[in-house]
């Protein structure tokens, strides 16, 4: 595997904090996300690979690792287990070839002479593979029913139940899926990561929606009905007479799915915008007029 410097990628310093990473990730996922760049392939590769450095630098371990092991940060792991084994190894009186002050160049030619150097298949070590790690792009309309769908992994078509209210952001685990053991070791998994893009009027903070909906100065005056489209369809709201700008109804269970539980939903928070009016007639400056002495006497 070629080596990616995830720090060029992300535009950033060695020394970069983990609020810095956060922060440059963000700017540069916005400009390259592809609902923003439709049809652009050089966008889509290139948020790849702002996502795909955004799980290593933006988790302090994986950072650790990468600044350590370069390109086979993933063999971390078994890099050092398979040193600690040959120093014990070698402190019970067995000889071994390993000696220490590998360069980060070495790592490839002493994964080979541990596991597939001279001597027998029953002296050698097993470890479990590599880990994979993936981006699953969905619409936020997507995941607010359970549904499955197909991807394809290495060549290799992955059936998936998608919960609904998975979260943006958030990963699972698809035990199996990752990179071959070694030396009949178990297969890694595939840890998948949901870059769920929001193109709905709605705010979401985890199962709760929040809405902000116009409502005319003679509604909110006098009060009425509202029709408000939630998630799900529209409802129809009874708006109190004097409303203010600003003020907030909240409908139960009107939000989206709780994430794993069935037939549990958060709450929809509409807030409602008052509009006054810009073009009046000369008749309607008449009646406000009227009214404000009214109010002022």
């Amino acid at each position: 595997m070629a080596y990616i410097d995830y720090y060029k990628i992300l535009g950033i310093d060695k020394k970069a904090t983990e609020a810095e990473i956060k922060k440059a990730y963000r700017k540069l996922a916005r400009k390259y996300h592809p609902d923003v760049n439709p049809g652009d392939t050089e966008a889509e590769e290139k948020f790849k690979q702002l996502n795909e450095a955004n799980e290593v630098l933006g988790n302090p371990e994986n950072r650790k690792k990468y600044d350590k092991y370069g390109k086979d940060w993933q063999h971390a792991d078994a890099y050092e287990n398979a040193e600690r084994q040959q120093r014990a190894y070698s402190n019970q009186g067995g000889r071994s070839q390993y000696s220490g002050g590998y360069s980060q160049n070495d790592f490839s030619d002493f994964f080979g002479s541990m596991f597939g150097g001279s001597g027998g298949a029953g002296n050698r070590s097993q470890f479990r593979g590599q880990d994979f790690n993936a981006t699953l792009q969905l619409n936020l309309e997507e995941v607010y029913k359970t549904e499955k769908r197909t991807i394809t992994i290495n060549g290799k078509n992955i059936r998936l139940t998608i919960p609904a209210g998975v979260e943006n952001g958030q990963i699972i685990k698809i035990k199996g899926y990752g990179g071959e053991g070694i030396n009949g070791g178990p297969k890694g998994d595939l840890l998948l990561q949901f870059s769920i893009a929001n193109n709905s009027d709605f705010k979401r903070d985890k199962a709760n929606l929040y809405k902000t909906v116009d409502l005319d100065l003679y509604t909110a005056i006098l009060g009425g009905e509202l029709i408000v489209e939630t998630f799900d369809g529209k409802v129809k709201l009874k708006v109190a007479a004097g409303t203010q700008s600003g003020a907030q109804v909240k409908l139960k269970g009107k939000g989206f799915p709780v994430y794993k539980k069935e037939n549990q939903y958060g709450d929809l928070f509409i807030t409602y915008a008052v509009k006054v009016p810009t073009e009046l007639s000369e008749r309607e400056k008449e009646l406000f007029e009227e009214l404000s002495k009214i109010h002022s006497s």
